[in-house]
């Protein structure tokens, strides 16, 4: 047999293997989303969705550490995420270039203080110091809003700092702070209430909030125990969105939403409290950031 008969039957048998193979298994494609703080929802919700992913053929999740949303939604634009958590009201206010996986569940604004503090009302917060979230968290723009809800200035009525979660409690318990604000789900391990901590009570503000800023924000229940052996506090919840961009492919963002939709059950973490968590009823609902196509394909197999 010459060579060159010999390299065409080897090549022919190996196009005959690779159509009956369908060309060999695919990689699935690996979507690199920007979670958020350690400790936070945001990064247990992201780190589940990775472990369901891990058990699928179709898609792969790679969490990305950040300090939340405002920080996601940067590196979704400069191409260093392909999808992203985000607080709705942030997401609102970012370049018209998002597409919205879906609505995976609420966030609520918590305003601790020390358990010894005589503060009751986040207006007795004039003068004090406070750290209004992370530097790129959300917290820090719903903040500004909460306090200019409750007719605080940020620039001149208290001293802000940006703390990552773990340092701002630290901060408060070695008393160079007097406050923090978090927006996250309930209950926050690191947030220590009601042993060295306590929430204040927002619930009035809710609908200021919704006057001056809009529809998003909503009056919510913390309920009673989520912290143990707390009372129930009213607050402010924001829905928190998973984004993306029209660069995702079509197949991937359906991949995805279909992991939302088959394992919503599984990505809850064992301590949340309540209904914060989402349900697949209301993963369409995503304030007015228009779905990615791939995820629009989904919900229509599902809901017609």
């Amino acid at each position: 047999m010459t060579p060159n008969r010999r390299r065409f039957l080897t090549a022919a048998t190996g196009f005959g293997a690779a159509l009956l193979t369908g060309c060999g298994p695919a990689t699935p494609p690996t979507v690199r989303v920007a979670a958020g703080e350690v400790g936070g929802f945001y990064h247990a919700f992201t780190a589940m969705l990775a472990d369901v992913a891990a058990e699928t053929a179709t898609i792969r999740i790679h969490p990305v550490t950040t300090m939340g949303s405002l920080a996601n939604l940067d590196l979704l634009t400069r191409g260093d995420a392909d999808a992203a958590l985000t607080l709705a009201d942030a997401a609102q206010h970012t370049p018209d270039h998002l597409t919205a996986i879906g609505r995976v569940y609420e966030n609520y604004l918590q305003l601790a203080v020390r358990a010894d503090a005589p503060l009751t009302d986040i207006r007795q917060l004039r003068g004090a110091r406070l750290s209004l979230g992370a530097p790129g968290s959300g917290a820090t723009f719903t903040g500004e809003r909460l306090l200019r809800a409750a007719d605080l200035d940020p620039d001149t009525d208290l001293t802000v700092t940006h703390l990552a979660l773990r340092d701002a409690v630290t901060a408060l318990t070695d008393r160079t702070a007097d406050a923090l604000l978090w927006a996250g789900g309930v209950p926050t391990a690191l947030l220590d209430v009601p042993r060295s901590l306590r929430l204040i009570d927002m619930g009035a503000l809710a609908q200021p909030m919704r006057d001056r800023f809009g529809y998003l924000y909503d009056r919510v229940i913390i309920p009673a125990d989520a912290y143990p052996a707390t009372p129930a506090v009213q607050t402010i919840g924001v829905a928190n969105l998973l984004v993306t961009t029209p660069a995702l492919p079509d197949d991937t963002a359906d991949a995805l939403t279909e992991l939302l939709i088959t394992h919503a059950d599984r990505l809850v973490p064992a301590v949340a409290a309540g209904t914060q968590f989402l349900d697949v009823r209301s993963l369409i609902g995503t304030d007015g950031i228009g779905l990615h196509p791939g995820a629009a394909r989904v919900y229509r197999r599902y809901h017609g």
